[in-house]
């Protein structure tokens, strides 16, 4: 490999300082200037990515420290080839994990920093206070040593007299202020349950990605934080996760989009054909395909939709007749035999599993899973151990087919949701990241 590129990593003390809002402008300003960059995602997320991708116009990936052993790790950093400057996103706060150690780390974004070599540039909401908010950046530079400290950018700053006071305690504190964002009420994404809506679904993301890039430019030293980049040696040449199947039919529109880029990327890079279709345009999955694979997504705003195609339940059918059937979380409800959506209302599903889920009393199901496969799933033996996360609002009213797996959270702990086999048709809520190596 040549000169591989350097890069920083985007993080905040907490969620909802407006790390994302920076991350997009600063993406589209780095590729206006005429730079390739490569952006990337610690931790589990698989929405921020495609906003990421929208931002940048190049595929992004997640990094994960608990979920990914080394061997992973490397053949996603591996995607930056190519690029001028790699660009990560945190998630949650910057030093935020688990408690119990995974596949190569507790799973924070600072994990992640120190083993690309990126520099933490801190995005800090300094609503409600002025030189107080060194002594959060002092702390965030002072709690590990070893993790390279670029600098903060303040967000949500009310006045220039807020913005002087701000600069004037970091100042004493020793922290470099990279940028000052004026506070605006126009900058948040739209949200929801699962945090921000899917990038396809945003009204109009190319024209805020524009302003976002136009309001980092104004208020941002740009060229400062290109110069802040730096990373470690180059990962070896590793190959991704190799695809489950040959052909593989995958539904992707606005109710099933939520598959790690890395799996999508490792299948193709190893020959496999994916054949996308949409349910929600009642769209059979194509039948020479050899495997049907529905991903996550909000099928539960889609239900009368999908109780509606006919065309599209009845190829699942009889693809599930020969051939297996693999859903993720909203792919695994849209599976089973009904759907209960918020108002109450039933709306009839795939019906190849016996599963009945609802979301009319909403139940938080959120984190790592480590699952031992009690019976094959695609692309996997019984015995296998896989690794997820899983991030859901949806309460389970029947489950009657056979576990597909024993479900532990990090720390080891069970959990109920353990997925269903049924015939040639598997399901899990957790969104697979990957296989563990034996």
């Amino acid at each position: 490999m040549t000169t591989f590129p350097k890069g920083l990593m985007i993080s905040a003390p907490s969620s909802g300082t407006g790390k994302t809002t920076v991350m997009l402008g600063l993406l589209r300003a780095l590729k206006d200037d005429g730079l390739t960059v490569q952006p990337f995602k610690s931790g589990p997320d698989y929405i921020d990515p495609a906003f990421h991708l929208a931002a940048a116009r190049r595929a992004s990936f997640n990094l994960d420290t608990w979920a990914m052993d080394d061997t992973l790790l490397d053949a996603v950093t591996t995607q930056a080839q190519g690029a001028d400057i790699c660009v990560g996103e945190g998630s949650m706060g910057l030093f935020d994990g688990v408690a119990t150690r995974g596949q190569s780390g507790f799973g924070s974004s600072a994990e992640t920093a120190l083993r690309m070599g990126w520099p933490v540039v801190l995005v800090i909401d300094v609503g409600g206070q002025a030189q107080s908010a060194a002594a959060t950046a002092l702390g965030f530079k002072m709690y590990n040593p070893d993790l390279p400290f670029a600098g903060v950018i303040l967000n949500r700053v009310a006045s220039p007299r807020h913005d002087r006071l701000t600069r004037l305690g970091m100042e004493r504190a020793g922290v470099k202020v990279l940028g000052s964002l004026p506070r605006r009420g126009d900058l948040a994404l739209p949200e929801r349950h699962l945090g921000l809506i899917q990038a396809v679904e945003h009204p109009d993301l190319e024209a805020a990605i524009a302003g976002y890039a136009a309001f980092l430019r104004e208020n941002v030293d740009i060229d400062a934080i290109r110069a802040v980049a730096s990373s470690a040696a180059a990962p070896a040449p590793r190959a991704l996760p190799r695809p489950p199947a040959q052909r593989i039919a995958l539904a992707r529109d606005a109710a099933f989009s939520f598959t790690y880029p890395h799996l999508l990327e490792g299948w193709r890079a190893a020959g496999a054909e994916i054949l996308p279709f949409s349910p929600l345009n009642n769209e059979a999955p194509a039948k020479d395909a050899d495997l049907v694979w529905l991903p996550g997504g909000y099928p539960e705003l889609h239900g009368s939709t999908l109780a509606a195609a006919d065309t599209w339940r009845k190829g699942m059918a009889e693809h599930a007749k020969t051939k297996p059937v693999h859903g993720e979380c909203g792919g695994y409800m849209a599976l089973g035999e009904a759907l209960i959506d918020k108002d109450g209302t039933r709306h009839q599903m795939a019906g190849l599993l016996g599963l009945v889920t609802s979301y009319e009393k909403r139940k938080f199901h959120l984190g790592y899973r480590r699952a031992a496969l009690e019976a094959p799933m695609p692309g996997f033996d019984s015995g296998a151990f896989l690794r997820g996360h899983e991030f859901h609002y949806s309460t389970i009213l029947d489950e009657p087919d056979a576990p597909l797996a024993r479900v532990m959270d990090a720390d080891g702990n069970p959990v109920p949701e353990t997925g269903s086999v049924k015939g040639h048709v598997t399901g899990t809520f957790f969104h697979l990241i990957t296989g563990e190596q034996p």
